[in-house]
């Protein structure tokens, strides 16, 4: 079976719940949403509660933990971009021009005191609720909780 029979029997779309606020944890969920997108997957996005800080304006991303002792979200960036590997800009241009449906969790922010916090103008980001997020999946597709 070739690579592309396999592609075609996986599921139709990807719901990606972001719920961590680790800066490693946000950033493969870009990485599975941009390979589910070049796989021709719809992906949806869902952040919320403390990974709903990666969506604020204008680099929320910054302000997110890390696991990595000692490192920042910025200096793993650097590292990222040292290494050829695909930054969080990078990551979140590739998953928006690729179609990328990106949600954020309204009691999410109200639950981390952000509901007044401007999000990133720059990505179309639909408000919602669990409600709304579990009518954006497919029955024949995947959910995944990061």
């Amino acid at each position: 079976m070739t690579a592309t029979a396999k592609a075609s029997t996986g599921p139709d779309r990807l719901s990606i719940i972001v719920f961590s606020g680790a800066f490693e944890r946000v950033h493969y969920a870009l990485v599975l949403a941009a390979g589910a997108l070049a796989s021709n997957r719809a992906v949806t996005l869902f952040f919320t509660m403390a990974a709903s800080q990666a969506l604020l304006a204008p680099d929320g991303w910054t302000r997110l933990t890390t696991e990595t002792p000692g490192a920042s979200p910025q200096s793993l960036e650097a590292g990222f971009a040292e290494k050829g590997v695909a930054t969080f800009a990078e990551l979140l241009d590739a998953t928006l021009a690729l179609g990328a449906t990106f949600m954020v969790c309204e009691m999410g922010l109200k639950a981390m005191g952000l509901e007044a916090k401007p999000l990133r103008a720059d990505i179309p980001i639909q408000s919602g609720g669990v409600v709304t997020f579990l009518a954006e999946a497919s029955k024949d597709g995947a959910m995944l909780f990061i």
